[in-house]
């Protein structure tokens, strides 16, 4: 592949700015500016780096990113910055185009912190927010008030939500404190979580209650700060593969 598709590809401007940034001598391959746009290499796993910023070729992007309160998880943020603008520019301008860039495996809420998955790969966004799909997501609760057996029990029971008569249920629930709880789900219903903590008598509370810790069987790595990102590596991908079902 032509080294300004490369660079195109991987979201670093138009065709004429890709090209530009390499007669430029802007960019370097294994060490060596190189100046020639159409110069051809193989792209898969190609190590360049681009203003001096050291990136890796990915036909597809999959990414995790330990979300930090007071973001949205959307494009168009209504009240909150948007959790895109704690990515570089080449990873939201990939591939170009109107549906250039990463999207969200789901949302979680501007006051949610935790691990949220971010993609280009249509099949594997569907594959892993799909509740067809049941992969399973660990949330560390906080509520309000004291939590009792009778509450994990309805919990693991089903509770039913008020815009669907069908119960919801937990597919794990465990306290871990006093008025803590970690819970498991496969769905990803408006708010779940909270409405369900409220369906037992009981409710989130409002700031730092609730954190997404685990995806199937990816967890946050405990060294991925709040508002940091990182690419998901193959063992990170194996990890979950087998969690969403077929």
């Amino acid at each position: 592949m032509q080294l300004q598709e490369i660079l195109f590809s991987q979201g670093f401007g138009t065709r004429r700015v890709c090209a530009g940034l390499v007669q430029q001598g802007f960019v370097t391959v294994a060490g060596v500016p190189c100046t020639e746009p159409a110069m051809d290499f193989v792209a898969e796993g190609l190590h360049f780096t681009v203003q001096g910023v050291a990136w890796e070729h990915h036909e597809k992007a999959y990414l995790m990113l330990h979300k930090p309160a007071g973001y949205e998880c959307s494009q168009k943020p209504s009240t909150y910055p948007s959790i895109y603008t704690l990515l570089p520019a080449p990873i939201r301008q990939r591939g170009g185009g109107a549906a250039a860039g990463v999207q969200a495996v789901g949302r979680l809420d501007q006051d949610t912190t935790g691990l949220l998955l971010l993609s280009d790969d249509g099949k594997f966004i569907h594959r892993m927010s799909s509740p067809r799909h049941h992969v399973p997501k660990v949330y560390q609760v906080s509520a309000k008030h004291p939590v009792d057996a009778q509450q994990i029990s309805k919990l693991l029971a089903g509770v039913v939500l008020d815009d669907d008569p069908k119960p919801v249920r937990a597919a794990a629930c465990e306290q871990t404190g006093e008025s803590q709880l970690s819970l498991t789900l496969t769905e990803g219903k408006y708010h779940q979580v909270k409405r369900m903590i409220a369906a037992v008598g009981n409710r989130v509370e409002d700031v730092g209650g609730l954190h997404r810790s685990c995806i199937g069987s990816l967890g946050l790595p405990a060294d991925l700060k709040p508002g940091e990102w990182r690419w998901l590596t193959a063992q990170d991908l194996a990890s979950i593969a087998g969690t969403a079902a077929k």
